[in-house]
């Protein structure tokens, strides 16, 4: 079975790519679902205020791994008999930690799209659409405090996605291609 962990910046694309994933039969598991589901227990709204709030705090309580602790066992139930995409790797932590677990089964994809044009895509979205300046404010927030950085520096490929959803897709099966080939190796 395969684990793939998408990671890039807010706005890059890891959630249409992680539906591309989920179309050709992999779990999807997205690491931000924890911070949603524990809102919504506490009858919190899902703002970039109270998502920050939370993610702060589980960090505070699990180290800066949290969530792929927090999702291990997710993540090994649906290893048993499906490949598994994994939807928001975020820290440096979270990268070692998986890295440790799952070795050579892991596959850091990395999604890459220059800030301005995340910006616009964040600001048109639909569900936690953002400002341009919250999120410049994200930006710099996950690069200086959740090392975001090293795990899309150590990432095995990167698709550039900087044009239509027709070109991500085109992108996605230039990845397939060189996965199949890598797993021939």
């Amino acid at each position: 079975m395969r684990l793939i962990a998408i990671v890039g910046m807010t706005g890059s694309g890891k959630s249409q790519l992680s539906e591309l994933f989920e179309d050709i039969g992999y779990v999807r598991i997205r690491f931000g679902d924890i911070t949603d589901d524990l809102l919504k227990e506490q009858g919190k709204d899902l703002t970039e205020e109270n998502e920050r709030a939370l993610r702060e705090k589980l960090r505070k309580e699990h180290g800066m791994e949290a969530y792929a602790k927090l999702n291990l066992e997710k993540i090994q139930d649906a290893l048993e008999d499906r490949n598994v995409i994994v939807d928001g790797l975020y820290s440096w932590e979270e990268y070692l930690f998986l890295k440790n677990k799952f070795g050579e089964k892991l596959i850091v994809l990395a999604t890459y799209a220059p800030p301005e044009s995340r910006y616009e895509r964040l600001i048109d979205r639909e569900v936690r659409s953002l400002t341009k300046e919250q999120a410049r404010k994200r930006d710099k927030t996950e690069i200086e405090n959740l090392n975001k950085g090293a795990p899309i520096a150590m990432a095995d490929y990167t698709i550039l996605n900087v044009g239509t959803l027709y070109d991500l897709k085109e992108n996605f099966e230039k990845f397939m291609e060189w996965l199949h080939e890598k797993e021939e190796e």
